[in-house]
This record gives structure tokens, C-alpha cells and sequence, in this order.
């Protein structure tokens, strides 16, 4: 039986344990591949030793802290890989900040934040498992923290 399998790389960041089914949504918040040329390879549902996750590989990217914050958000258990030449230099769990400033839109429209006022959205987070988030200034909780994420 032929088996394809996915090559090590060289420079760049594995984001592994995002929970399953939820990669392309990792790939939706760090705006890939249209953002960067890179080469992005994707796993979904595979088995690791700790059951069923999802794999983001980035070929030469390392990711900055905003990013790292929204991937939190969205796969709160991920693991951050930083590849260079074929070795794992760094590698840490992402984590949820405390309060989490302009990287996700409030879901109420009337929100001063949502208006052409010169604010960034701030939310004070509430839960980091599950993540749960509240709006500073109108107090609303998004339903889907990843469908306002910019």
C-alpha cells in the first residue's frame, strides 16, 4: 500500500494538538496562504497519542504575538513549534492573555467599537477553558469568538 507523508521542513513553525476540525479555521485567522508564499501543509484527524488533532506546518514563518494570542482564541490546547534547520528550537503552549485587544471584533454592530470612532476593541477574558470573552466597553459575549477575529 503507497502512503503519502508529510516532509519535515526545514525553517518555520508547526502548530500542532489544535483541536480537530479546527485548522482551517487556523489558517482563516493567520490569513494563509494569501498572505505569505509560504508552503503550508495541513493535517486533519490524525491520531496522536493523546487522540485526534490537527497539524498547521509553515514553511519559513514564525509566528508574532498577535497571531499566537488569535490561535489561542480558536485551539486553546495548541502547541507552538518554532523549525530551524530540521530542529526544534523552541516549542511552547499557546496561551490565552488575560485581556485580549484588538484582534477579534465585538459581535454587537452598535458597539462604540464597531463604529468609525478611533477604539480598539478590548475584551476581558472570562473563561480560558473553554475560551469565553466580554466586551470592555458594551459588555456583550460573542457566540463564536473565531467568527470575529480579524
Amino acid at each position: 500500500m503507497k502512503e503519502l507523508k508529510i516532509t519535515p521542513i526545514k525553517d518555520g513553525t508547526v502548530i500542532d494538538h489544535i483541536t480537530p476540525g479546527r485548522a482551517l479555521l487556523v489558517l482563516r485567522v493567520l490569513h494563509l496562504p494569501e498572505s505569505s508564499s509560504s508552503v503550508v501543509s495541513i493535517l486533519m484527524n490524525v491520531m496522536g497519542k493523546k487522540g485526534r488533532k490537527d497539524i498547521v506546518k509553515v514553511e519559513n514563518r514564525e509566528l508574532d504575538p498577535k497571531e499566537l494570542d488569535k490561535i489561542a482564541l480558536i485551539a486553546p490546547k495548541a502547541t507552538i513549534n518554532i523549525i530551524r534547520d530540521y530542529e526544534v528550537v523552541k516549542k511552547h503552549t499557546v496561551e490565552i492573555p488575560d485581556e485580549v485587544v484588538g484582534i477579534t471584533r465585538c459581535s454587537n454592530p452598535t458597539c462604540i467599537s464597531n463604529a468609525r470612532e478611533p477604539v480598539e476593541s478590548r475584551f476581558h477574558v472570562i473563561s480560558k477553558d473553554p475560551p469565553r470573552i466580554r466586551c470592555y466597553y458594551c459588555e456583550r459575549e460573542p457566540e463564536d469568538i473565531a467568527e470575529g477575529i480579524i
